[in-house]
């Protein structure tokens, strides 16, 4: 049943974490109507205790005194308010029971104020309750496995990518903690190591994203919303330590768990061995170790794409000096003189296109057939075995049901929901809200949505005139060998022009995305993070292969005929250059695809550093003019406070999701693709590991059942890049043509050049007092010819051959199951 929830006022007080009692809790949440705000676990604090307490997170914010004083009234409020809400914030986490102990280092005229909070046993125990934490029941043997060790210790080859990690986590038989059952978890009599620090960590996130310090219903409440504000700098859980080894050398009994992955993961030295992922889940989280798991995963399974694309290139290279057509186009000195490719160029032989003819059968060629098939198959294969591989992961580290029983509401949608409602697996009554009322947001988001893809749709058309006005311009020029290339220049620069627009709309649009999704009122964060990473996709694809799919399927088709040119605003349409569009398409890939990995791997190895760098000199500098020694020690929190803060994991994932999509949709016209792609995720994984490791501020550990949306995202891609290849390899490539030829005429291909030229229209030709040749399948009077509609019935053919080629390999692959762990995880007793 659905019940209207009350307002409640700002006397709201935490919950009571005196010993739980299943009677004292409320029915969600950190907020209750509690008798005292913290109980007995505040005045512990308060009193203060023998022991130092451990640390688990900091909270940390900068006042400007000199900046205060110059200020006017309206910015002097801002600040008292701001104030105001950080003392009603700690206030409220202590009356949740954590100590919080303050540290402030004076600066120059400015105050960084660190709030180092810690949570005693009885906090603990009651939240890790509250929050479903599976903790250890029992030891388990290892049950890592890796299927090319295996292979290769079976065939007896040594195994060059294998290496022994010292600290290796052990595994767990585990379960839902209770505390009426404690004694019953393993470790459970030291209080000091029984919640691990990243369990630690999460509770300690999930008490400050649900306290208030403000009225609720005005969204005053949780960590994030403070961050964005602008109340608080940063607050993040601190690093185990130095990821630096001590100075007596890599010791593993005396390396922390981050010099351990710096040592054997974090390092380029270490660019040819197997990922720790035990490691990594360990200090980082479920989330985090799955990415890693599938850049790991995907990259592998690029080594053979790979191979097989560079073979299929290297026999292009072999048939540029064998191929007969492209000898007689190379020879044919001034036997045919083309038409102009604009109203006032110029007439051009087509044996200055030598150099782009050669060009163009480096791809085009019978062997990508073979490898457009190969790569179908490919691509599903990579999908299915991921299932496999992500579905063990997620049995080994206990998180296979963690989306339907463990993960809980939002706080921000805990906050703004306007009823509650019993949750149907758990019931318990839980924030809800109406599934039509979202449906009518969502709705009212996907109009926003359309209208940014109509403005890159836009753009594209701009980028068409742009190539179209720089042809002429080109052409006009006067130098025969540029306006031999006018198309090529034309294009080349438009794909660089193309590429900026990419990268500017692409900002705007993710800060977009980020607003309509908080608006939509998702329930769990995983369904936050899926409904916003749809909507980014779905611009990003639009943006990122809009031009290639224009080139693949639409330049060059609607031209028209000599004296009856079509036009697009007054400028005639493009034209596919002598070697084809294919070779256009491949240029158009290599510049996106590759031209974006570069420029992200320069951002992801300059930005973080110059950010780091920019930091330690803004704090340290003030140090020095407050007359601190520069070499002066500084605690953990100040060292991690001067890193980097980590921004999660949707922008490597789109990444690697956009560069699946160029290496499968349009593989037929680059073969090269999955070797760029290749290289490139050698270096993404290190790059990443090192930025978590060694930059990155330690983000909170979340957990995670597989990699979300994005497997649903890759498999639409497969499917898609099916029917791509399969019309990219009918329409726009010469395969149908030449194996037409071969049946119809002449086996070695003698006279296809010539085949595939027609004659302007007699009334062109006496216009301008001479006749002239254009790539169609025309007759004399620019209509359609027979062997136009024979070849259109034959590559309608070939499509439909491929799609039910490759049906069998979209068809789902039986038998294959995660193998058994000794013991079976469960959430119940």
């Amino acid at each position: 049943m659905l019940r209207r929830r009350a307002q409640e006022e700002d006397s709201t007080v935490l919950i009571d974490v005196s010993p739980p009692e299943a009677e004292k809790r409320g029915s969600y949440g950190s907020t209750a109507h509690a008798s005292e705000p913290g109980g007995q676990q505040a005045a512990a604090c308060r009193a203060g205790s023998p022991a130092k307490p451990r640390i688990d997170f900091v909270l940390v914010w900068e006042e400007d005194l000199k900046l205060d004083r110059q200020q006017d009234s309206a910015a002097r409020d801002r600040t008292d308010m701001h104030r105001t809400w950080r003392e009603t914030f700690l206030d409220n986490l202590r009356a949740a029971g954590l100590c919080v102990d303050q540290q402030d280092v004076q600066d120059g005229n400015t105050t960084v104020h660190y709030a180092l909070l810690s949570a005693s046993w009885a906090v603990l125990c009651y939240y890790a309750e509250d929050l479903r934490l599976k903790l250890p029941l029992q030891e388990l043997p290892n049950q890592a496995s890796n299927w090319s060790a295996g292979l290769l210790a079976w065939l007896g080859i040594p195994n060059v990518l294998l290496e022994v990690v010292p600290d290796v986590p052990p595994e767990y038989y585990s379960c839902r903690f209770r505390v009426n059952k404690l004694p019953r978890f393993l470790g459970s009599d030291n209080q000091d190591t029984f919640f691990t620090s990243t369990k630690r960590h999460q509770i300690l996130f999930e008490i400050l994203a649900k306290t208030p310090y403000g009225h609720e219903k005005k969204n005053l409440l949780g960590i994030h919303q403070l961050l964005a504000e602008g109340v608080l700098s940063a607050a993040f859980p601190l690093h185990d330590g130095p990821f630096k080894t001590p100075p007596e050398g890599p010791q593993a009994p005396r390396l922390n768990q981050r010099q351990v992955l710096f040592q054997h993961w974090a390092r380029w030295g270490k660019w040819n061995k197997y990922q720790p992922l035990d490691h990594v889940r360990r200090y980082f989280g479920e989330k985090v170790a799955l990415y890693f798991a599938w850049l790991g995963f995907y990259t592998g399974w690029l080594l053979p794409a790979a191979v097989v694309g560079t073979l299929v290139f290297l026999v292009g290279c072999f048939l540029v000096f064998s191929d007969i057509p492209t000898q007689e186009l190379c020879g044919s000195k001034d036997s045919f003189e083309m038409c102009p490719l604009c109203l006032d160029c110029p007439f051009w032989l087509l044996s200055s296109a030598c150099a782009l003819a050669q060009a163009g059968r480096l791809f085009d060629h019978g062997g990508t057939v073979f490898f457009s098939l190969f790569m179908a198959l490919w691509a599903v294969l990579l999908l299915e075995y991921w299932k496999r591989k992500s579905a063990t992961l997620a049995y080994r580290w206990d998180c296979s049901d963690y989306e339907d029983t463990e993960e809980r509401p939002r706080p921000q949608f805990a906050a703004s929901a306007p009823m509650t409602a019993p949750n149907p697996i758990t019931g318990e009554d839980e924030p809800y809200f109406p599934e039509r009322s979202r449906a009518r947001r969502m709705l009212a988001g996907s109009v926003v949505i359309v209208v940014m893809v109509a403005v890159v749709v836009m753009c594209l058309v701009s980028i068409i005139l742009y190539r179209a006005i720089m042809a002429i311009v080109v052409s006009r020029s006067g130098n025969t060998l540029l306006a031999a290339w006018a198309s090529r220049i034309a294009s080349l620069t438009g794909s660089v022009v193309n590429l900026v627009f990419i990268l500017i709309l692409s900002k705007i649009y993710v800060s977009l995305a980020h607003v309509l999704t908080r608006w939509e009122m998702h329930r769990t964060q995983t369904k936050f993070e899926d409904a916003f990473t749809l909507k980014v996709f779905i611009f990003q694809f639009v943006n990122f292969y809009s031009s290639p799919v224009y080139i693949a399927f639409f330049k060059g088709r609607f031209v028209g005929y000599p004296g009856n040119y079509h036009t697009l605003f007054g400028v005639r349409n493009e034209e596919c250059a002598a070697g084809g569009c294919l070779i256009e398409l491949a240029q158009e890939l290599l510049v996106i695809m590759v031209g974006k990995q570069v420029i992200n791997n320069m951002q992801e190895v300059l930005i973080p550093k110059l950010k780091g760098w920019w930091q330690k000199f803004r704090l340290r500098s003030k140090k020095r003019k407050a007359g601190a020694s520069a070499g002066a020690s500084q605690g953990p929190w100040e060292d991690d406070y001067e890193l980097v803060p980590c921004e999660g994991l949707f922008d490597e994932y789109l990444e690697m999701v956009l560069q699946f999509g160029f290496v499968t949709i349009f593989v037929a016209a680059c073969p090269l693709a999955p070797l760029f792609a290749l290289l490139n995720n050698w270096v993404e994984i290190r790059l990443d590991a090192r930025k978590f490791v060694c930059e990155y501020r330690r983000p909170v550990a979340e957990r995670a059942q597989d990699i979300g949306i994005w497997f649903h995202i890759l498999a639409g891609l497969t499917h898609l890049a099916v029917i791509s290849n399969a019309f990219l390899l009918a329409f726009s490539s010469d395969f149908l043509p030449r194996a037409y030829y071969r049946w119809t005429r002449a086996h070695d291909l003698r006279g296809f050049l010539n085949f595939t030229l027609a004659r302007a229209p007699s009334s062109f030709a006496a216009a301008h007092n001479r006749t002239c040749r254009y790539r169609a399948f025309r007759d004399d009077d620019g209509h359609y010819s027979q062997t136009y509609w024979n070849l259109l019935a034959i590559r309608l053919a070939f499509v439909i051959v491929f799609e039910v080629a490759e049906a069998p390999a979209g068809s789902p692959i039986h038998g294959m199951r995660p193998r058994p762990c000794a013991l079976p995880n469960s959430s119940t007793w």
